[in-house]
């Protein structure tokens, strides 16, 4: 039967489904361990053992999925689907001038090892985290290395002073998760001790971590007595696991692996884009770099290598994110376009020819060395040269963070990019500011409209990041932008948990219950 998809949509779609040719693996033996869900014990397979449990390092993904909100708690919660800011530790708070913030302590709150939880261990905690030298990952994502001034009121009223008038304090506070003030400040703690509805049993290094719930938490109690994680790194495994009985829930799982039986899709806060290192020629010239937009067929990307578990994007952070522009819509692929831009480029000297490196990280998302030999199909089409570099985690930071390596060429490095705060301030000072650490380049202009927006609040700040997400895509064009990503829960039908997009990020335990009975 003919197709109706015009010859450039065809040719792609042919180009992935030849690289999609699947091979059988085999199932890793894994032990049952503790009751199923049906039980005393809720078990989660996780993709790779925690790096760390200390929890001044919980917006690392691998940290953040077992101690945030489970063993330890931030003063203010957001919430994942609405951004709303929700009292937790902090009962409320208000700002008395431009650079001073007043946060009231919940009551009758205490630790895991029987400490009463006050304003002093709030700020002890702040201070730890934010003002010391442990060099937390919190301080240099959340904060930007700026410190915090710090007094306690009362017992029950804790106040903190910026530098500079900063209107989003309490969602950059709702990353800190709250610890005793007789916690160690010379160095990360291995188990540590919080106020949440789970306190640490045991951590078997390489094997499991064991959580137990916490009896004298102040909330309400959550359903399972017991919480069992393991880590296997293939998602097979992972899913082969929920269906034999074996674990409960499971951390993504790739497509081929996820079955409406074992899974649940939902979409994160993960954006994939090539990021265009502008300083270098032929990607110095912006029609270059907006024929490679140009070049994308978005939507075959998304159906054929996503298996439609994402949706085409054109701008770096999803709806749902402080900033976002709603009226962005992603380009059609348009080949004559594109090449009448790489045409322009070249009569005024661009040297198009040049080989420009597509780098990506083996395992940055499932079918990644695929997406990048379409990506790099579709630059020749258009007459730009492109050989593939695919990576280990260690080597894509290199091209990764600042400083860049400067004797590679022009790189187009495909990038995945979580903003997990919820506001566009963390994404622009990263990845659009001209100095940013994962910025190639920027202009003055640009600089200028981050630094106005971020002293905005409200409905202000939403319509300053909105522009700037427009005017980077018109007078910039440092990112060739293919999807906003889901992902895929791998869950039994015995359990009950609604994904959200922080789901990838962290998993709150007290949301998740026996199923007995209901539809997920």
């Amino acid at each position: 039967m003919p197709s109706s998809a015009p010859p450039h949509r065809r040719g792609l779609v042919l180009a992935a489904a030849v690289l999609l040719a699947t091979s059988a693996c085999t199932v890793a033996n894994s032990e049952a361990g503790d009751a199923g869900a049906g039980g005393d014990t809720l078990r989660i397979v996780l993709a790779q053992e925690p790096p760390t449990l200390e929890p001044c390092e919980s917006s690392l993904t691998g940290t953040g999925m077992v101690v945030r909100s489970n063993i330890t708690e931030p003063l203010i919660e957001r919430d994942p689907a609405t951004g709303a800011l929700e009292p937790l530790l902090s009962t409320g708070w208000r700002q008395t001038s431009p650079t001073t913030w007043t946060f009231d302590i919940r009551s009758g709150v205490t630790f895991q090892d029987g400490q009463p939880f006050t304003a002093e261990d709030a700020a002890f905690t702040i201070d730890r985290a934010v003002n010391s030298d442990l060099m937390c990952n919190v301080d240099g994502y959340v904060f930007d290395d700026s410190p915090l001034g710090l007094h306690v009121d009362s017992p029950a009223k804790l106040t903190v002073t910026t530098e500079k008038p900063d209107p989003i304090l309490p969602l950059r506070l709702s990353f800190v998760e709250m610890v005793p003030r007789t916690t160690d400040t010379g160095a990360k703690v291995r188990e540590p001790v919080g106020t949440g509805p789970y306190a640490i049993a045991d951590w078997q290094t390489g094997v499991s971590i064991t959580l137990t719930r916490n009896d004298t938490y102040w909330g309400d109690a959550p359903a399972y007595p017991r919480v069992r994680y393991v880590w296997r790194s293939e998602s097979s495994v992972r899913a082969a696991m929920i269906a034999k009985g074996e674990a409960d829930m499971s951390t993504g799982l790739d497509p081929e692996d996820a079955t409406p039986e074992n899974s649940v899709a939902y979409p994160n806060n993960e954006t994939t884009a090539l990021r265009l290192d502008g300083t270098q020629a032929p990607l110095d010239d912006i029609r270059v770099r907006k024929a490679i937009g140009l070049a994308i067929d978005r939507q075959a990307v998304v159906d054929v290598l996503f298996d439609g578990n994402a949706e085409p994007a054109a701008q770096l952070i999803p709806d749902g994110v402080v900033g976002y522009n709603d009226a962005l819509k992603p380009a059609p692929a348009d080949l004559d376009g594109a090449r009448q831009l790489v045409r322009e480029a070249k009569d005024d000297g661009a040297p198009v020819d040049r080989e420009i490196t597509l780098v990506a990280r083996n395992g940055q998302f499932p079918r990644v060395a695929e997406t990048a030999e379409v990506l790099q199909y579709s630059l020749g089409q258009i007459g730009l040269n492109v050989k593939i570099l695919m990576t280990d985690t260690a080597a894509h930071l290199v091209y990764q963070l600042r400083p860049f390596p400067r004797d590679v060429g022009p790189v187009a490095l495909l990038i995945m990019h979580g903003n997990q705060a919820g506001d566009a301030g963390f994404t622009t000072s990263q990845y659009l500011l001209s100095d940013g650490p994962q910025s190639y380049f920027g202009t003055d202009a640009l600089d200028d409209m981050i630094t106005d927006a971020d002293q905005l609040s409200g409905d202000a700040r939403q319509q300053a990041f909105a522009d700037i997400f427009a005017h980077q895509n018109a007078e910039v064009a440092q990112y060739a932008y293919l999807a906003h990503m889901q992902g895929l829960m791998g869950m039994s039908p015995s359990v009950h948990y609604e994904p959200n997009p922080a789901t990838g990020d962290e998993l709150r335990l007290a949301e998740i219950r026996p199923a007995d009975g209901d539809a997920r």
